[in-house]
């Protein structure tokens, strides 16, 4: 087997250029169906990491799907507020063991703005329960201090002690509604988590408040730039309202009958949603396109493996002479039947191997973006089983494709592949 083995080989090697253009073809497809695979599953991974602590998540009425994604992943908007006594209630619960509101709504240099409290830093986990730490200064301990995430710090250079003017709305500074009458302060920079996190801007609850003082209305006041910070300090600043709640329970066994509860028994409307079960939601929205891109993905490395047996096929009728020869020297119909499906196999596994390394590249390259762009994390994706079933599939497709070709060539005769044909 290893004579047929490196016989395979020199006979590629002669051919090198048709087989270099199979090769390619091969690896560029299972690099995309991997890689279409790989993506999809890190982007679950991270997902479903982004939070970890949280047992509910309480807001105003909505999709599951939209409450997961503004108060989580900060994508959206939120339809409406939760009153203050509302999320008063919810705390006060006896299932409830923390509470952790939320405030969206401002933003700074396209960033998202946050607003909450201490018991952020305290119970907000990501990952494997992974708490949130800080790189250098300290947590939100003055009305103006901003806290800020590692993404935000790295694009924008900013250190400790440096001042940041917030602005209203969602817009970039540039083009929205700024409150350049208060002056924020850096007092901490948090350490990465791949998580949204990473691009926010983090204040206190009282903050959103101070920062809002004369713009009650939705829109600025005339005599809103005659208010000193202050004078805002000796203000009441409790919020009217928060977007969103994160709760934790005190046993997660009691996640769907206090859902249950909240979502019915409030005097306000609310809804509470369990994390897990909206992310199987959003899965479930995005379930046909993920298989529409396997199967094209699958589809492509079926294509690339007809090219091996195209190039084989291709220059069957041109070595017919040389199957002759091998016959005449004493190699038995096996041999030859050998040498084609091997030089099939080898197509196939080169390029299966090439594909393979190629998707672990580009995703070593694309992951930091990707995780900079969208804040969530794909992790560090390890070669695994999958990549050694699709290598291995490959190949012994690549095989079965050879195979047609070289039964073709065991039922030319001797004869005919020595005649010369004019």
């Amino acid at each position: 087997m290893m004579s047929v083995l490196s016989l395979a080989i020199r006979s590629l090697m002669n051919r090198r250029g048709s087989v270099l253009l199979t090769l390619l073809a091969i690896a560029l497809s299972v690099a995309l169906f991997l890689g279409v695979e790989k993506a999809r599953m890190g982007a679950r991974d991270g997902f479903s990491s982004t939070i970890s602590s949280a047992d509910l998540i309480v807001g105003a009425p909505t999709s599951e799907v939209n409450l997961l994604l503004y108060s989580v992943f900060r994508m959206g908007n939120a339809t409406a507020e939760v009153n203050w006594p509302a999320y008063q209630k919810v705390a006060a619960r006896e299932d409830v063991d923390w509470v952790v509101p939320i405030s969206l709504g401002d933003s700074h240099k396209g960033y998202r703005v946050l607003g909450t409290t201490p018991d952020y830093l305290a119970h907000y986990q990501y990952g494997d329960d992974q708490p949130l730490e800080m790189t250098s200064g300290a947590w939100v301990g003055d009305l103006f201090d901003v806290v800020l995430g590692a993404d935000v710090a790295r694009a924008l250079g900013y250190s400790l002690g440096e001042h940041v003017e917030l602005s209203h709305g969602l817009g970039h500074d540039d083009f929205g509604h700024g409150h350049d009458d208060r002056h924020f302060e850096v007092s901490g920079i948090l350490k990465p988590t791949g998580t949204p996190v990473d691009k926010t801007v983090h204040i206190s609850l009282e903050a959103i408040t101070a920062l809002h003082v004369g713009w009650e209305s939705g829109a600025k006041h005339p005599l809103a730039d005659t208010i000193t910070e202050e004078m805002i300090r000796d203000f009441d600043l409790t919020p009217r309202s928060v977007t969103a709640v994160f709760v934790g329970l005190r046993s997660p066994s009691m996640a769907l009958g206090a859902q249950r509860a909240i979502n019915t028994e409030m005097s306000e409307p609310l809804m509470a949603i369990i994390p897990g079960q909206a992310l199987a939601q959003l899965w479930g929205v995005t379930e046909m396109a993920e298989r529409a891109l396997l199967a094209v993905s699958a589809f492509v490395i079926f294509v690339g493996l007809v090219s091996i047996m195209t190039n084989i096929l291709a220059g069957l009728n041109e070595r017919r002479r040389e199957m002759s020869i091998l016959r005449a020297v004493g190699a038995g119909p096996g041999h030859v039947f050998s040498l084609l499906v091997l030089e099939a196999g080898v197509i196939g596994f080169v390029g299966a191997l090439l594909g393979i390394v190629l998707v672990y590249v580009a995703l070593a390259v694309a992951g930091p973006m990707l995780a900079a762009q969208y804040g969530v994390s794909f992790g560090r994706p390890l070669p695994g089983w999958l990549d050694l079933g699709v290598l291995g599939v490959v190949t012994l497709a690549s095989i079965i494709m050879g195979a047609v070709p070289a039964w073709m060539a065991l039922r030319r005769s001797l004869a005919d592949g020595l005649t010369v044909k004019l």
